[in-house]
């Protein structure tokens, strides 16, 4: 559970009342929407793109230390969580894994250099209760032979590290690949990134006694696009609790994916995975007036302040995922106990 002893240092008692109380909302639709975690018998993995999380070069101000709270609570739901756009500036990170505490920890690459990297890193997080590091981790680099475009790597070089859980061994491998707007020259980079990543872990996993989970931000436009028939080349395949959920709060977008290359039987999924909707929780439509009031320096400077209902479009389109984020978390339950499967092959 996260250290909500941290909230006794707010000193506005109504300002902490209602933080509380969105907790213990969230806490509430967590267990609504999201299986109990279990010692040995499941597994649930998710993936999340916190936005620009740790830096303000583009945030009108930034991230409250109630969205920490928020954030925490809902990667505490989890066993472990890829997470995209972290910033180059980690003292955000460690701010949330102060929140989250013991067992949990991370493990986070470096920055991406040049402008295609955005000073970004990616990171997992996970309960160390649950999920042993095997201790291999690294950046995917693409040999000649598979360069983009003949001549490029990843604009954000995809992380992969090994853990186990129970009987699961697994290679997890995070990405943010290419955006390139659609109908552009850039949108040719990015399904043959999302072709790259592919191939190239399908080869480690024939070579390996290991499964393979590639997950993050694919930039998926539609179940039906070019780009979802990318990921699903070489092998790979996405749980059926997962097909066609859009992971984007405002839009029917499908950039954030879970996908799976592993041999018969070694893969068990669950019945349940999803998206995670927190704004039915958190930064509500409903909580507009309230920011607006409290941040409205924001709202004038940034936003577009000429009237009320304006300010509130700003607030729910653009504020609130500065605080929160413009993607939702996707996870998946995985059955990981396969003590009978061993018995029965000792026979």
């Amino acid at each position: 559970m996260p250290e909500y002893w941290q909230l006794k240092k707010l000193k506005q008692r109504r300002w902490r009342e209602r933080i509380i109380s969105n907790v213990l909302r969230l806490r509430t639709q967590l267990r609504r929407k999201i299986p109990e975690r279990t010692v040995t018998e499941t597994l649930l993995i998710a993936t999340w793109n916190i936005r620009d999380f740790g830096a303000t070069r583009f945030n009108p101000r930034k991230r409250a230390k109630e969205a920490l709270f928020y954030i925490a609570e809902i990667i505490s739901s989890f066993d472990i969580i890829a997470i995209q756009e972290v910033n180059r500036n980690m003292k955000q990170l460690e701010e949330l894994m102060d929140i989250l505490s013991y067992p949990w920890t991370y493990i986070c690459t470096d920055v991406t250099e040049g402008s295609g990297g955005n000073q970004e890193r990616m990171a997992f997080i996970y309960d160390r209760s649950k999920v042993r590091f095997r201790n291999i981790a690294g950046e995917i680099v693409l040999p000649k032979t598979h360069l983009i475009d003949r001549d490029k790597q990843f604009a954000r070089t995809p992380f992969l590290a090994s853990f186990q859980s129970g009987w699961f061994r697994f290679n997890l491998c995070t990405v943010h690949l290419y955006y390139g707007s659609e109908g552009s020259v850039g949108l040719s980079r990015r399904i043959a990134e999302i072709k790259g990543i592919t191939k190239i872990l399908a080869r480690k996993a024939k070579q390996d006694d290991v499964s393979y989970i590639v997950l993050g931000d694919f930039n998926i436009i539609g179940p039906k696009d070019k780009t979802m028939e990318a990921l699903l080349t070489n092998g790979f395949e996405i749980p059926d609790s997962i097909w066609d959920m859009p992971s984007t709060p405002f839009s029917e977008k499908h950039y954030d994916q879970i996908a799976f290359h592993s041999e018969e039987g070694k893969v068990k999924f669950g019945e349940k995975g999803g998206i995670f909707n927190f704004y039915k929780s958190v930064f509500r439509d409903d909580e507009a007036e309230t920011f607006i009031k409290k941040y409205r320096r924001d709202f004038e400077k940034y936003g577009d302040p000429q009237d009320e209902e304006r300010m509130k479009d700003y607030y729910l389109k653009r504020w609130r995922t500065w605080q929160m984020s413009d993607h939702l978390p996707m996870w998946i339950e995985l059955e990981i106990d396969f003590t009978d499967d061993y018995l029965n092959s000792l026979k």
